[in-house]
């Protein structure tokens, strides 16, 4: 049996057509978004992949649909644009 855990409520921004594909994502895969970001986050913690190759062709399509256009390259570089939240 796992170990018990506390989860905590946050607040975190993020990039609004990255926050609709791991919405879309995590429907997809019938979790709920913090249980997507919990799998995803310990699974890179480890160098592992979180995703099947399955999942990665729906990861895909979800991008399509909501033109996202960023990559990892883009991480470090994204720029919020005044005015806007």
């Amino acid at each position: 049996m796992p170990a018990p855990i506390q989860r905590m409520q946050t607040g975190v921004r993020i990039e609004k057509r990255l926050l609709k594909v791991l919405k879309g994502l995590a429907e997809y895969l019938e979790m709920s978004l913090g249980d997507l970001i919990e799998g995803m986050a310990l699974h890179c913690f480890e160098g592992r992949v979180p995703f099947s190759e399955e999942t990665m062709k729906k990861i895909e399509q979800l991008k399509l649909v909501y033109d996202l256009d960023l990559t990892a390259a883009d991480s470090h570089t994204l720029n919020e644009a005044e005015g806007r939240s």
